[in-house]
């Protein structure tokens, strides 16, 4: 499993996803290389989505696929947005506009109830066909701020307090990034599999 496809056309995770298997010298290729069409996140659970994407991009290239379908849960929306955490604010929503939406929603409650965190599903299929695909979890706790923080990362990293560093996830470097995050702790996970895998 020398090349595997990304299925997926977000800049900043497919960055983040390349740098962390690089580690473990296995290699990624974007599915936009092979002009895989997007296709409509359908499902209800980041399992699902990252199942459908995988297969997606498995079909239309015939290479070994990895999904990841990732989000927020923030605790005083009842866990959302959820799986919807990239289209917060409607399809095509700006990462900026999403934050802000959250940060509406949140604009009365107190620090100590702005409890959160990320999820990240990952799945890697074989082929399209793969009857037993490596399905890994990483979860990232921390809570939201009440402004946008720092210029690294994407998505809600500005607004997403890390305890251990007393800052945002947009504040932090992208090794310490990826030591704690939620895609970091999943593809740790996954290498791991590869790994075991390829000694069977």
């Amino acid at each position: 499993m020398d090349k595997i496809v990304l299925a997926s056309n977000n800049a900043g995770k497919a960055r983040e996803i390349a740098e962390i298997l690089s580690a473990y010298h296995i290699s990624v290729v974007p599915q936009s290389e092979y002009n895989v069409p997007e296709i409509p996140e359908t499902g209800l659970t980041f399992i699902e989505n990252a199942l459908l994407k995988a297969r997606n991009a498995c079909q239309h290239t015939g290479l070994p696929a990895l999904a990841d379908d990732s989000g927020i849960e923030i605790d005083a929306l009842n866990g959302e947005p959820g799986i919807y955490s990239a289209r917060y604010a409607g399809e095509g929503a700006t990462d900026e506009a999403n934050v802000q939406k959250a940060l509406k929603a949140l604009k009365d409650v107190p620090p100590q109830q702005r409890g959160a965190r990320f999820q990240c599903l990952m799945v890697l299929l074989e082929h399209e066909k793969d009857p037993t695909p490596l399905i890994c979890q990483g979860t990232w706790e921390g809570s939201i701020l009440t402004e946008p923080q720092g210029e690294n990362g994407f998505g809600y990293d500005p607004v997403f307090y890390v305890p251990q560093y007393q800052c945002s996830a947009a504040q932090i470097s992208s090794e310490q990034k990826h030591a704690l995050s939620h895609r970091g702790k999943a593809l740790k996970q996954l290498a791991e599999q590869i790994k075991a895998r390829a000694t069977k």
